[in-house]
């Protein structure tokens, strides 16, 4: 046997066979037809890398759910393959799911300064940070990830610290926006690297992954600078404590206060969490710059008068246990509304979130306190780009391909129209749905197939263990109510005591003793037909008793509680024996 040696000619004949059998697969298993979430896989050969891994908060109907997450199945399935996670920008949406998927894959993950630190707050707070490998990369370098090659490019965003990528793979350049707006006078750090995107776009971009969230509408975003001139008007004219409620991530937007308050002679107090950890983490890498005493602690506004105080706070989007909603139902330890107070809600609703933010609204303004927003002001400006800077943003880069992303299915299919109007074949457009599959090569692009995807809800500790029947139980529970029918029984079904009927959430007993007895009436009846027909059977004993009451109770008041029987056996020697049963939707 002997054995060739390696030239260059082989080498580039083996690369050229791997690139004609391997392809680029691109997968979101999150953002894509809905705000959150966001997550995408980029899948060569035996290599994976995940771009943003972020969360969703939970829609009206997932009753008792805290937040919502991507399965990351196929990433537990493909575990040996994931050469790390990329990160655009420190927002919950793009980096909140991080402590639940580290827990479940053990993988570095890239990302700015302002990032990391914001991701190292939320390790801390789930006791996971020495689990964790998180490596700082600078706004203009380039790492190299398996074949993959990721460009860290710079953007702006409403969060500093914002970054394009510029994936460099076998068979081109993906070019991945994250979530920005084209800002030329940031309130902090040079504007968006046009220049940069520009030339990779006369290179060749084969693929563009664009930000669709104000793709509705069209012009410019307005400069961040713009809320720093509305609140320099604001305080100029207030002469009592002002508060401002805004994201714990923006900022830029709490430099802006810092700077209006410093201007007209006011200490700044921070409050809420989040809001004091974000802060410290800024200020210690120099993203906030508060002068010497102006900040003081949330303790010590007492010894200010209102004229001389501003306080920030988190929540803005009206969160049940948010500081200014504990603010505004007085059961905050700390601050308190008086009459005069001036309080400045400093962003938009998030949809879905508009009746939390005005109930806040209107407890503040029963208090006694000036309330200012963004329906009244423009005291809010969007981080995303409108139609003008997308369609800048399409002529810089050139793809071959297009994939709309961040957004609900309306952004997607309004981006995609965007890039036909500037002369992108609708073939080469492709909208696509939460596990599809992308597979590119250098001259093509097909969807594929689809891999396990969707959402998993976390419910306090619990992680996954709540899923859609459970959401229906805790659904019927607060829409009809529970009935619990408790009956004994000998070893021949012959009733030992009186059968027991107990309501929650379905009607007051005193006041509807007559519909509660007839309830008994049927149930005992239905006990004692299934007894005749098939004797001492759990199961027939407890559907006859459901079903009967199920027919009865909606052909009576329309209604359908749940309805759990249990059915306890009394022993010969006068010990008792609980059915085993699982609780069951009337159907």
């Amino acid at each position: 046997m002997t054995t060739g040696k390696v030239t260059s000619k082989n080498v580039t004949t083996r690369n050229a066979t791997e690139r004609k059998k391997n392809k680029l697969k691109v997968i979101p298993l999150g953002g894509m037809e809905e705000i959150g979430k966001n997550m995408t896989v980029f899948e060569y050969g035996e290599n994976i890398i995940v771009v943003d891994c972020g969360l969703a908060f939970p829609e009206d109907e997932m009753l008792g759910i805290d937040l919502v997450i991507p399965d990351i199945a196929y990433l537990e399935k493909n575990a040996e393959k994931v050469r790390g996670i990329v990160l655009t920008h420190g927002h919950e949406d793009h980096i909140g799911a991080l402590p639940y998927v580290l827990n479940r894959i053990k993988v570095p993950v890239y990302g700015t300064e302002l990032t990391l630190a914001l991701v190292e707050n939320k390790l801390l707070e789930h006791e996971m940070t020495e689990k964790a490998d998180l490596r700082i990369v600078r706004q203009g370098q380039t790492i190299q990830l398996g074949p993959f090659k990721v460009e860290f490019i710079r953007s702006t965003h409403s969060i500093a610290d914002a970054v394009a990528l510029a994936i460099d793979t076998p068979v081109g350049v993906v070019f991945h926006t994250g979530d920005f707006k084209i800002d030329q006078t940031p309130i902090e750090g040079d504007p968006m690297d046009l220049a940069r995107i520009a030339e990779l776009g006369k290179k060749g971009i084969l693929l563009l992954m664009s930000d669709s969230t104000n793709v509705e509408r069209p012009g410019y975003t307005m400069s961040e600078r713009v809320v720093g001139d509305t609140f320099d008007t604001i305080f100029r004219g207030a002469k009592s404590r002002i508060i401002v409620a805004s994201f714990s991530s923006n900022i830029h937007r709490i430099q802006q206060v810092v700077n209006s308050a410093v201007k007209y002679g006011r200490k700044v107090a921070l409050c809420g969490r989040s809001m004091v950890n974000v802060a410290t983490a800024a200020i210690r890498l120099g993203y906030l710059n508060f002068p010497e005493d102006t900040l003081i602690d949330i303790d010590r506004i007492k010894r200010y008068k209102p004229e001389e105080l501003v306080i920030i706070t988190t929540g803005s989007q009206g969160e049940p246990m948010s500081a200014l909603s504990r603010i505004a139902a007085s059961t905050h330890k700390k601050v308190e509304i008086s009459e005069g107070d001036l309080v400045i809600i400093s962003a938009s609703p998030i949809p879905g979130n508009e009746k939390m933010i005005y109930n806040v609204i209107n407890e503040l303004f029963k208090k006694g306190a000036e309330v200012v927003y963004d329906d009244l002001i423009d005291i809010h400006v969007s981080g995303h780009a409108r139609q003008e800077e997308l369609k800048l943003m399409h002529r810089l880069t050139r793809p071959k391909f297009f994939m709309p992303i961040h957004g609900e299915y309306r952004h997607l299919k309004m981006h995609a129209k965007l890039a036909e109007s500037m002369g992108m074949q609708e073939k080469n457009i492709f909208i696509m749905q939460n596990g599809k599959v992308l597979e590119l090569t250098s001259r093509s692009a097909k969807i594929t197939g689809t891999v396990q995807s969707g959402s998993v809800l976390v419910d306090g500790l619990g992680v996954g263990d709540v899923g859609e029947t459970v959401l229906r139980d805790r659904k019927i529970l607060s829409e009809d109510g529970l009935i619990i029918v408790v009956a004994a029984i000998d070893s021949n079904g012959n009733q030992m005591a009186n059968l027991e009927v107990i309501s929650r959430g379905f009607v007051y007993v005193r006041e509807s003793e007559e519909l509660m007895e007839e309830v008994k009436i049927l149930a005992r009846d239905a006990l004692v037909k299934a007894v005749n027909k098939k004797g001492n059977n759990w199961t027939s004993m407890r559907n006859a008793i459901k079903d009967e009451l199920s027919t009865f109770l909606y052909k009576k008041i329309k209604r359908r509680p749940m309805i759990i029987p249990i059915i306890v056996e009394i022993q010969p020697q006068g010990s008792a024996r609980l059915e085993s049963f699982r609780p069951q939707l009337p159907m």
